[in-house]
């Protein structure tokens, strides 16, 4: 049997990395130009293929973002979803891996610009709209309910409106991502917001604020011993 030509071997694995190359130079374009201003073959260029070649793997360009918004955003729900499941320990531990971890392995990525391009152009295409509700919203809101769930249940956290409190620890995080991408894109703007200081001290705010009252003496201990 002959064997196979080099070249064939790079032409193989050139053609398993083109989705994801698709998907790398979609972002890009989302975020930079927009959606509506981005055309398929915008993204063909910028990938370095034919500009038929994205419809070999995506229908259309919404079939395109929802996948961008699926391995950018949805898998890292899951691996969180994963992490929580797996979880032996306080609740504000856990909470604090979440947060801290999750969200900043977020924003140091290109899948921070997600959340500027659902942001500013997702009320024009309300099929994106409702994916995104279905893919991140829905499930993140679930992940992050069960764990303060959890923490009341056990007494580690005091009672409260759960929905209301989902919604306090994520959307200054959602935020901090949009304003990576648009005024923290401008200096002297970006020197002026320390992300990883920002996402520490929101989380410390507020564990303090969700810890029963015996036990709100943890958090402040173990936020001086990171500090330290």
């Amino acid at each position: 049997m002959p064997a196979t030509r080099p070249e064939t071997h790079t032409r193989q694995r050139r053609k398993q990395a083109r989705p994801q190359e698709l998907l790398d130079a979609a972002l890009e374009l989302f975020v930079e130009r927009g959606f509506a201003a981005t055309k398929m073959e915008d993204v063909a260029t910028l990938a370095g293929v034919s500009k038929g070649t994205p419809y070999l793997y995506y229908s259309s360009k919404e079939d395109l973002l929802k996948a961008v918004i699926r391995e950018r955003l949805s898998s890292e729900i899951e691996m969180g979803a994963a992490a929580v499941a797996g979880h032996v320990g306080s609740c504000a531990e856990l909470l604090r891996t979440l947060i801290e971890h999750w969200w900043l392995r977020v924003y140091d990525s290109p899948a921070s610009g997600v959340f500027k391009l659902i942001i500013t152009e997702v009320r024009s295409f309300p099929d994106i709209a409702a994916y995104y509700h279905r893919e991140v919203v829905e499930p993140g809101t679930r992940l992050i309910g069960a764990v303060l769930a959890r923490g009341i249940a056990s007494g580690e956290f005091r009672r409260i409106d759960v929905e209301a409190a989902v919604h306090s620890l994520i959307l200054p995080m959602v935020m901090l991502c949009v304003h990576k991408h648009s005024v923290g894109a401008c200096e002297p703007f970006a020197a002026r917001l320390d992300p990883h200081d920002f996402v520490h001290r929101h989380v410390e705010l507020l564990l303090l604020a969700l810890t029963a009252p015996q036990d709100r003496k943890a958090p402040a201990a173990a936020a001086r011993k990171k500090n330290a």
